[in-house]
């Protein structure tokens, strides 16, 4: 085997060791976020109201809404924050208004910073468990009812909630 022909084979070796590792990125990195709470993500799945108010401590609450680059929506927060007792259920919305000619379908990714405060926050409903569908030129008040678990730890006075608002028709995915 000639030189050239090893190190074909050792590039060959290489490009394949590093699609592998690019495929698993995304399974590796969800597996660190769950064990170090980094990455701010919350579970989409609708909690039960809690029974337990500790009305000793107020944490501030603040909302921010992003669209997806090209997607010709408006998406904002009615209400810019909050104060709230942990274990208080509290319903806020946010404002959604399709400026496009036809009708989409939008999906919401929520998050929440700091990262570590994203298991105490808990969404009883929330717009972005289902796809939103808005009619060209249709707004839509869409609420968010959630509270703040009452174990959370003293550190956190500040928790905010923000939004990305992503198109899922085909034809916009790709911009």
């Amino acid at each position: 085997m000639s030189k050239h022909t090893a190190l074909v084979y050792k590039l060959l070796l290489a490009c394949t060791v590093m699609f592998a590792f690019g495929f698993a990125l995304v399974p590796l990195y969800d597996v660190f976020c769950r064990y170090t709470g980094l990455n701010g993500k919350t579970d989409n799945t609708p909690a039960v109201a809690s029974k337990r108010i500790d009305g000793s401590r107020k944490i501030h609450v603040e909302f921010i809404a992003n669209i997806d680059s090209g997607m010709p929506w408006n998406f904002e927060p009615d209400i810019a924050q909050v104060d709230v007792n942990p274990g208080q259920v509290k319903v806020v919305s946010y404002l959604a208004v399709n400026h496009a000619d036809e009708a989409m379908v939008g999906r919401a990714v929520p998050s929440v910073s700091p990262g570590q405060a994203a298991k105490y926050f808990k969404k009883i409903e929330c717009f972005c468990f289902v796809e939103q569908p808005l009619d060209a030129g249709q707004e839509k008040h869409m609420p968010v009812q959630f509270y703040i678990d009452a174990d959370i730890p003293e550190e956190f006075n500040t928790i905010t909630l923000s939004y990305r608002m992503y198109p899922v028709n085909p034809q916009m995915a790709s911009h």
